[in-house]
C-alpha cells in the first residue's frame, strides 16, 4: 500500500490520489437510495417482529442490491480514471486499460467524457454494467454483513461497557469492528470485481483462475490494508454522522429517550 502512495505522489502528484474523485461522488445520489431501502426494509421486517440482527441483515442486502444498480455504471468510469496513470513531465498518457492514448494538459472533464465515448464505443451500454454481478456478489454480502456486525458488536459493546460510556462512541466503535470484520471475509470478491471492471477480463470464472495462478492464497489479502483503512474510516464517520442525524431529527416527545 505504501509502495502504491509512492509511486503515485512520485508521478502524478498529490491530484493521482485523487484521480476519479468527482466520479466516485456520484455515490451520494446511491446513498440516498441505499440508506431509504435500508430503513424502509427494517421498518417493514419490524413490523413483522423479525430479530432486529436479522432486520439488518436482510434491510443491508436489499439496500445494497439498489445501491449497486445506481452506481456501478459510475464505478466502472472511475475505477478507469484511477487506472489511467497521467505522469507529470509525459506528452501522452497510456490509458492501458483500454488502450487509448490523450495528450497531456486536458481538463478532467475532456478526460472523462473521452473514457465515457471509448467505452460506450467498444463494449456499448453494457461496457458501463461490466462487473455488475460480481459487484453485487461482492457489496450485497458485504452490505449485509456490515450492518449484522454492527448490530451484533453494538450489543456486545453495551453489554460490558459502563453505563457513562457515550452511546454515540460505542456505536462508532461497533461499526468500526463491523468494518474490519467484512473487509477480511469479503476482500477476494472486491478483487475479482476490480478485475472484471478494469482489465475486461471474460467472466468471474476467468478472473478467480488468473488471481489463483498470480497469487496463490495471496489473492485474500492482495488490497487488504488499504481496504482495512477505507473501511475503519468510511465505517467510523458513516456511523458518527448516521447515528447524529437519526438523534437530531427524532420527534419532541422522545426525545428525552434519546441517549447520546
Amino acid at each position: 500500500m505504501f509502495d502504491a502512495y509512492g509511486k503515485i505522489y512520485k508521478y502524478e502528484g498529490i491530484t493521482g490520489l485523487y484521480r476519479g474523485f468527482w466520479v466516485s461522488s456520484v455515490q451520494i445520489i446511491s446513498g440516498v437510495f441505499y440508506i431509504s431501502t435500508y430503513e424502509g426494509v427494517r421498518h417493514i421486517l419490524h413490523k413483522k417482529h423479525i430479530n432486529s440482527n436479522i432486520r439488518a441483515l436482510v434491510a443491508g442486502a436489499a439496500a445494497s442490491l439498489v445501491g449497486q444498480t445506481i452506481i456501478v455504471p459510475f464505478d466502472v468510469l472511475s475505477q478507469h480514471l484511477m487506472m489511467m496513470g497521467i505522469g507529470k513531465n509525459s506528452e501522452n498518457v497510456a490509458f492501458n486499460t483500454l488502450g487509448i492514448k490523450i495528450p497531456q494538459g486536458r481538463s478532467k472533464l475532456s478526460i472523462t467524457l473521452d473514457v465515457t465515448k471509448y467505452i460506450f464505443k467498444v463494449d456499448g451500454i453494457a461496457g458501463f454494467y461490466r462487473g455488475y454481478w460480481a459487484s453485487l456478489l461482492a457489496y450485497v454480502p458485504n452490505s449485509a454483513l456490515w450492518w449484522g456486525f454492527y448490530h451484533f458488536y453494538q450489543d456486545q459493546l453495551c453489554a460490558i461497557a459502563p453505563t457513562w460510556v457515550s452511546h454515540l462512541l460505542i456505536q462508532s466503535a461497533a461499526g468500526t469492528l463491523g468494518g474490519f470484520t467484512t473487509t477480511i471475509l469479503t476482500n477476494p470478491l472486491d478483487v475479482v470485481r476490480a478485475r472484471l471492471q478494469v482489465q475486461r477480463i471474460g467472466s468471474m470464472k476467468y478472473a478467480f483462475r488468473d488471481l489463483w495462478v498470480e497469487e496463490g492464497l495471496r489473492m485474500f489479502s492482495k488490497g487488504l490494508s488499504a481496504r482495512l483503512i477505507q473501511s475503519a474510516t468510511f465505517s467510523f464517520s458513516i456511523i458518527v454522522g448516521y447515528e447524529t442525524i437519526k438523534r437530531i431529527s427524532v420527534n419532541d416527545e422522545y426525545k428525552e429517550f434519546v441517549k447520546w
